[in-house]
C-alpha cells in the first residue's frame, strides 16, 4: 500500500469544504476494519485512507500550514500504513470501570504479544507490538497498543483464494477466539495485501 505524500492531502480551506463527507466516507470505511475479540480487547486495523483522515485531522487541529510541519506529520502517520505483506493495527483494551481497568491491565501484562491473526490452514501470526516505544512496564500493559501481523506469501494467497480469517488472545487471564472473522472484515483487510 502507497505511502502518502503531501501531493496527497488536502489544503486546510478544502478540507473544511469536504469535512463533513469526508469523515462519513472514513467512519463507514472502517467499520469493516474492526475486530472485537472478546468483550474488552478490539483491534482496529489501519490503512492509507485511514491514515490521510488522521493527518488532515491533526493538520487542521494544530493549524498547520508550513512544509516542515506537515512532514512531520506525515513521518508519524506514514508507518502505520500496511506494507503489502501485514497488516497494522490498534489494539485497545477497554474496560469501562475505571477501578476494572486497573486491575485487568496489571493482569493482562504480555497481552499485546499473545494476540494473533490465523488464516484457515495456516500457522497463527502473533503481533509484533509498539516498535515505536515500550508502553507496558513491568507492573502493568497499557491500554493502546500498535501491533504489526507479518503474513506469509501463501497466507496471502490463501486470503485471495478466499480463506477465512480467524483472531484471538491466547494470555492467562483472557482467552478468546474470534473463529471465523466476519466475512465482511476478512475482504476488507485481504486488499490490504499485495496480490503477487
Amino acid at each position: 500500500m502507497e505511502k502518502l505524500s503531501r501531493s496527497d492531502l488536502y489544503s486546510l480551506e478544502d478540507y473544511l469544504e469536504m469535512r463533513d463527507d469526508y469523515r462519513a466516507k472514513v467512519m463507514a470505511h472502517k467499520r469493516n476494519r474492526r475486530i472485537e475479540i472478546g468483550a474488552n480487547i478490539v483491534l482496529l486495523f489501519e490503512d492509507r485512507l485511514i491514515m490521510q483522515y488522521q493527518i488532515q485531522e491533526m493538520l487542521k487541529a494544530e493549524k498547520i500550514f508550513d512544509a516542515a510541519g506537515i512532514e512531520e506529520e506525515l513521518g508519524a502517520y506514514n508507518p502505520l500504513i500496511p506494507d503489502g505483506k501485514n497488516l497494522k493495527a490498534t489494539m485497545m483494551i477497554q474496560y469501562s470501570d475505571i477501578e476494572e481497568r486497573k486491575k485487568m491491565l496489571a493482569k493482562l501484562l504480555g497481552v499485546e504479544d499473545v494476540t494473533w491473526l490465523q488464516v484457515d490452514g495456516h500457522e497463527k501470526v502473533f503481533a509484533i507490538a509498539d516498535e515505536d516505544m515500550q508502553r507496558s512496564n513491568e507492573d502493568k500493559t497499557s491500554a493502546v497498543h500498535f501491533m504489526r501481523y507479518e503474513f506469509g506469501d501463501e497466507m496471502i494467497a490463501s486470503l485471495h483464494e478466499g480463506a477465512g480469517l480467524n483472531a484471538g488472545v491466547d494470555h492467562e487471564s483472557y482467552k478468546q477466539i474470534v473463529s471465523p472473522v466476519a466475512g465482511n472484515i476478512t475482504q476488507a483487510l485481504t486488499l490490504d495485501f499485495d496480490t503477487h
